[in-house]
């Protein structure tokens, strides 16, 4: 089973980088329930070698291109961010240590690989994967655009994607009947 759930997690790396159009220097943020990628309820049955696993898988692939994975915390740790130190310039950390059961276990596995992990409260992300539906939006950049994977899911776990772009703001009104006012 842990075979095909690395398969998928790649998969899903790759298809998003590629949707997205990921440069290096851009960051992911990965929300990630190993209990519902293992087939139970999020939060009730968290998996060091499911975490362990899937950040390795995700974490390979993006760092090859030069792209910043973030790991969300769970809930018990407010949704707080493991990132690489170099990625948060300008952001303000925080105390905290994921762990399985406080933080997921792929969180716990983000902070025990990073070469120097630190922990913040919030980022604005470039794109995202949602394993398990661990609501990743709050840290995603203020347009989210939702991205159709090939990968639906990873385990029993579904994936959602987004990407996101620049706000549209001024411009030319097109197809807009001022004479309605």
């Amino acid at each position: 089973m842990l075979e095909s759930i690395v398969t998928a997690a790649k998969n899903a790396a790759f298809e998003l980088r590629e949707k997205a159009d990921l440069k290096p220097g851009q960051i992911v943020i990965v929300g990630c329930s190993t209990s519902e990628i293992a087939g139970r309820r999020i939060g009730t049955e968290s998996s060091s070698e499911i975490g362990a696993a899937v950040f390795t898988a995700l974490n390979n692939l993006f760092a090859e291109h030069g792209i910043f994975l973030a790991a969300q915390c769970c809930e018990h740790l407010n949704r707080a961010i493991v990132i690489e130190r170099r990625a948060a310039a300008g952001l303000e950390t925080v105390n905290a240590v994921p762990v399985p059961q406080a933080g997921g276990a792929f969180a716990a596995a983000a902070y025990s690989s990073f070469l120097s992990p630190v922990v913040v409260e919030d980022i604005q992300a470039d794109a995202g994967l949602d394993i398990g539906g661990t609501l990743i939006g709050m840290h995603l950049k203020k347009v989210a655009v939702p991205l159709r994977l090939e990968t639906k899911h990873i385990g029993k776990a579904a994936v959602i994607a987004a990407r996101t772009r620049p706000k549209y703001i001024g411009g030319p009104r097109t197809g807009y009947d001022d004479s309605i006012l």
